[in-house]
Protein backbone atom coordinates (compact mmCIF):
# COMPACT_ATOMS: atom_id res chain seq x y z
CA UNK A 1 0.00 0.00 0.00
CA UNK A 2 1.48 3.41 -0.59
CA UNK A 3 1.67 6.03 1.74
CA UNK A 4 0.36 9.63 1.67
CA UNK A 5 3.36 11.31 0.71
CA UNK A 6 3.62 9.05 -1.97
CA UNK A 7 0.22 9.52 -3.54
CA UNK A 8 0.59 13.28 -3.00
CA UNK A 9 4.19 13.16 -5.20
CA UNK A 10 2.09 11.72 -7.76
CA UNK A 11 -0.74 14.11 -7.60
CA UNK A 12 1.82 16.62 -7.72
CA UNK A 13 3.48 15.24 -10.55
CA UNK A 14 0.31 15.19 -12.60
CA UNK A 15 -0.41 18.67 -11.61
CA UNK A 16 2.85 19.45 -12.66
CA UNK A 17 2.11 17.69 -16.14
CA UNK A 18 -0.85 19.54 -16.35
CA UNK A 19 0.71 23.01 -15.91
CA UNK A 20 2.86 22.31 -18.70
CA UNK A 21 0.38 21.12 -20.94
CA UNK A 22 -1.46 24.53 -20.41
CA UNK A 23 1.22 26.61 -20.68
CA UNK A 24 2.25 24.73 -23.85
CA UNK A 25 -1.37 25.23 -25.36
CA UNK A 26 -1.91 29.12 -24.31
CA UNK A 27 1.48 29.22 -26.31
CA UNK A 28 0.40 27.88 -29.14
CA UNK A 29 -2.49 30.11 -29.12
CA UNK A 30 -1.25 32.95 -28.49
CA UNK A 31 1.97 32.05 -31.66
CA UNK A 32 -1.34 31.29 -34.32
CA UNK A 33 -3.24 35.05 -32.79
CA UNK A 34 -0.11 36.38 -34.20
CA UNK A 35 0.02 34.55 -37.57
CA UNK A 36 -3.75 35.42 -37.90
CA UNK A 37 -3.19 38.69 -36.87
CA UNK A 38 -0.79 38.99 -39.45
CA UNK A 39 -2.79 37.36 -42.13
CA UNK A 40 -5.73 39.89 -41.44
CA UNK A 41 -3.46 42.32 -41.67
CA UNK A 42 -2.30 41.45 -45.41
CA UNK A 43 -5.61 40.39 -46.49
CA UNK A 44 -6.81 44.38 -44.94
CA UNK A 45 -4.32 45.78 -47.00
CA UNK A 46 -5.25 44.16 -50.07
CA UNK A 47 -9.01 45.07 -49.78
CA UNK A 48 -8.21 48.71 -49.49
CA UNK A 49 -5.82 48.57 -52.99
CA UNK A 50 -8.75 47.31 -54.29
CA UNK A 51 -10.96 49.39 -53.22
CA UNK A 52 -8.71 52.29 -53.99
CA UNK A 53 -8.71 50.63 -57.86
CA UNK A 54 -12.56 50.40 -57.76
CA UNK A 55 -13.04 53.97 -56.56
CA UNK A 56 -10.82 54.89 -59.71
CA UNK A 57 -12.43 52.92 -62.00
CA UNK A 58 -16.06 54.42 -60.48
CA UNK A 59 -14.11 57.89 -60.73
CA UNK A 60 -13.13 57.24 -64.49
CA UNK A 61 -16.74 55.83 -65.80
CA UNK A 62 -18.32 58.62 -64.30
CA UNK A 63 -16.25 60.71 -66.35
CA UNK A 64 -16.55 58.40 -69.68
CA UNK A 65 -21.00 58.71 -68.73
CA UNK A 66 -20.73 62.05 -68.98
CA UNK A 67 -18.93 62.26 -71.94
CA UNK A 68 -21.17 59.94 -73.83
CA UNK A 69 -24.35 62.39 -72.44
CA UNK A 70 -22.91 64.82 -73.59
CA UNK A 71 -22.10 63.56 -77.03
CA UNK A 72 -25.52 62.17 -77.16
CA UNK A 73 -27.47 65.42 -75.93
CA UNK A 74 -25.32 67.70 -79.23
CA UNK A 75 -25.95 65.03 -81.38
CA UNK A 76 -29.69 65.76 -80.23
CA UNK A 77 -29.27 69.09 -80.75
CA UNK A 78 -27.75 69.21 -84.06
CA UNK A 79 -30.30 66.78 -85.51
CA UNK A 80 -33.42 69.02 -83.89
CA UNK A 81 -31.30 71.61 -85.58
CA UNK A 82 -30.85 70.10 -89.17
CA UNK A 83 -34.78 69.25 -89.15
CA UNK A 84 -36.11 72.96 -87.77
CA UNK A 85 -33.46 74.38 -90.71
CA UNK A 86 -35.79 72.42 -93.44
CA UNK A 87 -38.90 73.64 -92.44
Amino acid sequence: METLEERVAYLEGKVEEHSLVFVSLRDSIAHLEQRMDARFETIERRFEAINRRVELMDDKMSRHFLWLVGIQVTTLIAVVGALLSRG
